[in-house]
């Protein structure tokens, strides 16, 4: 009874969602003449780049519930399943991104390289900030199944997010100078995840697995993970809206994210990263030393 309940509330919200997403193309048709037209057209001397201001980051990234190695329970599901503001929150999400073309992240690059908003120049309160969720990968030494949520805790991560090969030059730009200072210390490390939601490109990446080896340092071949986990539901969260960008999150011993960057970095955003991540391993340092046995 209960599994068919279950069933019954997926297949209504299924047709409200399919009714929404119709109604939405429709106004937006409707709309979209008037739309245009009440737009102010830009002089020949302005670029996208001057027509906006990019504002800083207005709210920490993140999800509420500590990140777990343990994988979901079918209880852990089946709770999920029935929770009515999980379930509301998705369906908003896919109508948000159904409506969404198909190049909206690629034509985003254009506006100021599809940099959203800009990095703080401090860190994130300890008591506001919210955790970086598990992601599941296989690391590019020995091939094995890794997860986040035990690589991070108990040390200061810079994590970087990867897709393509844009988002591996903008996370170069915000984490070269911080590696350079910190990749020495035993409670610092750099992780980076490869993360191929389309199972095509997925595969494609596995087969070139020995060529990725080769452009990365050997130091750091246990902590680059090669990820098909669907982000679809925490892209959000994470501030990451463009597939085609890079981020970087400072990430503390607790799983706590202090500080992210996205896109092209600026040099007050490397220089904040730099800053921050040496305050983190300071008061690490000083916590361990504290609890030592004299």
């Amino acid at each position: 009874m209960l599994v068919r309940a279950i069933v019954r509330a997926r297949w209504q919200e299924t047709a409200t969602l399919h009714r929404s997403i119709q109604h939405q193309r429709r106004t937006r048709i409707l709309t979209s003449g008037t739309e245009r037209s009440a737009e102010r057209r830009p002089s020949a001397k302005e670029t996208p780049d001057e027509l906006t201001i990019l504002p800083f980051l207005q709210r920490p990234l993140g999800v509420k519930e500590r990140p777990s190695p343990v994988l979901k329970t079918w209880a852990d599901t089946r709770e999920e399943l029935m929770n009515q503001e999980t379930r509301l929150a998705q369906r908003e999400h896919l109508v948000k991104e159904a409506t969404k073309g198909y190049f909206t992240d690629l034509n985003a690059t254009r506006r100021h390289g599809g940099k959203t908003w800009i990095a703080p120049s401090v860190m994130i309160r300890e008591d506001k900030a919210l955790y970086f969720p598990n992601i599941v990968g296989s690391s590019l030494d020995t091939k094995s199944k890794k997860h986040t949520a035990s690589m991070c805790e108990g040390r200061i991560s810079v994590i970087s997010m990867l897709s393509t090969r844009m988002s591996e030059v903008h996370v170069n730009g915000f984490t070269t100078p911080t590696n350079e200072r910190y990749l020495s210390n035993p409670l610092y490390q750099y992780v980076q995840i490869n993360l191929q939601e389309n199972l095509l490109k997925s595969f494609l990446v596995s087969l070139f697995l020995s060529s990725i080896a080769k452009s990365v340092p050997p130091e750091l071949h246990p902590t680059y993970l090669v990820s098909s986990q669907n982000m679809e539901f925490v892209r959000e969260h994470l501030g990451m809206v463009n597939k085609h960008v890079g981020y970087v999150y400072l990430v503390d011993d607790n799983l706590r994210i202090r500080w992210a960057g996205c896109a092209d970095a600026k040099v007050e955003e490397t220089n904040a990263l730099e800053q921050c991540t040496g305050v983190l391993l300071s008061r690490l340092d000083k916590k361990r030393s504290a609890k030592a046995p004299r």
